[in-house]
């Protein structure tokens, strides 16, 4: 029988409330965000370190001095007489040494040893970083949903690095080449740039929760991130210009501004045959291109920073404005290595300019793609 009800009485009384369920985001496993992102940070300086070091090992004529692949057992340097003179030996026998390096003495041997020793010590070190660091954080099952891939991935370039390295050096150590070959080392560097950009890209992601990082995107940026993206694979086709320049010295080669020898084009830019070559082995034509797309480098810079001075957003304008300032730090730094036939203090330094050129365009892509809430007024 039905019964009279007080107005007053609470609608569902006496009826337990579900408990409000969390969104699909929220359950998915979220491991150790903060601690892997300080291992990828470690990562990304040991990378950046092994840049700046493969560069001065290119720069002191150094990455030839050590003829053999050995990722192990060559962890160990020579540690007598006997062992530093058979090293000796083996570099006595390549072209490099028989064409440009003749009697050289077993001390100045030492010199361009340790560099290359150093630079591959250093790339072991990285790959034991990183094994060490992923298999930990895959153990205790602390990698965050949807993360292992990526960070499995980090290791495996890095593996193949190791190997283009060697694809690489061994392209000097036979014939009459005196160097490794312009188009390896492009290769070679171009993958570690790409390590260090997913290593950057990971450490901004990290450092955002994944519903901040989905809330984010709904605001994304379209037009600003795709020229953003665009102004990303411009630099990196310059940087594998600049790897062709450092492979033949190309440099040291015209060491007048703007113009080459006098003219807008060097002297005999396709003397070479077949005419392909000329793309990689011709001092004035290498360097040409690296000026041109430098130019064009700058210019789009330009008019994608002018495009993200409309962000409303005030982080994103603001990374937009330090890939600019340092675009422009860039240029003049690229004129002054010309100008002075590329020294070593100044060449590491324009490489080092083009690290941190490579990873404040990232940023700015990041922030076009994740822009930061903000108040009405401003602040985040």
């Amino acid at each position: 029988m039905n019964t009279k009800r007080s107005i007053f009485e609470e609608v569902g009384q006496g009826q337990t409330k579900p408990a409000a369920q969390p969104g699909m985001i929220d359950r998915t496993r979220r491991g150790a965000r903060g601690a892997i992102r300080i291992w990828l940070v470690i990562l990304f300086v040991m990378v950046a370190a092994m840049i700046l070091v493969g560069g001065l090992t290119r720069l002191t004529d150094s990455g030839l001095s050590i003829t053999e692949w050995r990722p192990v057992t060559g962890a160990l340097p020579p540690m007598d007489a006997a062992g530093w003179q058979a090293e000796f030996e083996k570099y006595q026998a390549i072209p490099e040494y028989q064409l440009q390096n003749k009697g050289m003495t077993l001390s100045e041997f030492k010199g361009i040893y340790w560099w290359e020793w150093g630079h591959r010590q250093l790339g072991r070190m990285i790959g034991l970083v990183w094994a060490i660091g992923f298999i930990g954080f895959l153990a205790l099952r602390r990698i965050p949903t949807g993360w292992t891939g990526r960070l499995f991935g980090i290791g495996v370039l890095g593996g193949a690095q190791g190997a283009v390295g060697w694809w690489m050096v061994s392209s000097g150590l036979a014939g009459s080449r005196l160097d490794v070959a312009s188009y390896r080392l492009a290769v070679h560097l171009g993958l570690a740039f790409a390590i260090l950009g997913l290593l950057a890209w990971f450490i901004l992601k990290l450092g955002r929760t994944e519903p901040d990082l989905m809330q984010a995107r709904r605001a994304r940026q379209a037009k600003l991130f795709s020229m953003a993206t665009g102004l990303m694979h411009l630099a990196f086709v310059q940087i594998l210009l600049g790897a062709l320049v450092a492979g033949i010295d190309a440099g040291r080669t015209f060491t007048d501004w703007p113009l080459m020898a006098g003219g807008f084009l060097p002297p005999d830019p396709f003397s070479l045959s077949p005419v392909w070559r000329n793309l990689f082995e011709n001092p004035g034509l290498v360097q040409f291109m690296h000026r041109i797309a430098a130019y064009l480098l700058f210019i789009f810079g330009l008019v994608v920073w002018n495009r993200a001075r409309r962000s409303g957003t005030t982080a994103t304008r603001r990374a937009f404005d330090w890939m600019a300032a340092l675009l422009f730090g860039q240029v003049v730094l690229g004129i002054v290595t010309v100008l002075y036939a590329a020294p070593l203090h100044i060449a590491i330094f324009h490489q080092a300019g083009a690290i941190i050129l490579w990873v404040l365009i990232l940023r700015a892509r990041f922030a076009a793609q994740y822009p930061v809430a903000q108040s009405v007024r401003g602040g985040a």
